[in-house]
């Protein structure tokens, strides 16, 4: 059985690293660890639980170029079901719902309130 470890960076706050089971979601095994997370639905419906992949397996932070530089953010994270709350171009740019995530490489990854308001701050962007 694989494990990942996954790094949660709350923006301007603390860093957890967990080890995710390829059988967990990234919600599960911070509830497991201890490591409160927002979630609402746990369906993939409603966004509350939304992060940002930063990087992958120790490479370089991901950004607007990810995938020039060889890093395919949509390898990172396995879905239990369609995630209904982001747009394709979300999922472009990074952002995974960590309800129904299962990470499939170790990686990093901002989460809480501030992730969620970067989602949907503006909604004709």
């Amino acid at each position: 059985m694989s494990s990942y470890d996954v790094t949660l960076e709350w923006v301007g706050g603390p860093t957890r690293t967990i080890g995710i089971d390829e059988r967990e979601t990234v919600l599960e095994a911070a509830q497991r660890a201890g490591t409160p997370l927002p979630y609402g639905c746990r369906t993939g419906a409603c966004g509350t639980c939304v992060g940002r992949l930063l990087a992958v397996d120790g490479t370089a932070s991901v950004d607007a170029d990810a995938a020039e530089d060889g890093i395919d953010v949509a390898d990172a994270f396995a879905y239990r079901r369609e995630p209904r709350a982001l747009k394709p171009r979300h999922r472009d740019d990074g952002y995974v719902l960590l309800c129904i995530a299962t990470p499939e490489t170790a990686c990093r990854v901002a989460v809480g309130s501030q992730v969620q308001s970067e989602l949907v701050d503006n909604p004709w962007k």
